[in-house]
């Protein structure tokens, strides 16, 4: 059973990993690219951790896959701002339909 929810957490965290790939392709300005990646990305990651911790199973596993958890969460926002502001000084500027 717990193969089972394992494959289902890995298929789900590797289709919001395609989906963040694609929103980087399809996305029109840098502004939008950020949002679908770090969104995306995170959770896409954070699911494929989680069904590691479902499979291996014991309590250092969960804690190292809890900190892993925290330091995405932690850093990808911030990595997003930082990006954005950094385009923001170079003139970029958001496009509108």
């Amino acid at each position: 059973m717990t193969e089972i929810a394992a494959g289902l957490l890995v298929l789900t965290g590797a289709v919001f990993s395609l989906i963040a790939s694609i929103g980087l392709i399809r996305m029109p300005d840098i502004f939008t690219r950020m949002h679908a990646s770090t969104k995306a990305g995170v959770l896409g990651s954070s699911l494929i951790l989680i069904a590691a911790g479902v499979v291996i199973g014991d309590g250092g596993t969960w804690a190292r896959i809890v900190v892993a958890i925290f330091f995405l969460l932690l850093t990808a926002p911030i990595g997003a701002h930082m990006i954005g502001r950094a385009s923001l000084d170079e003139h970029h500027r958001p496009r509108h339909k």
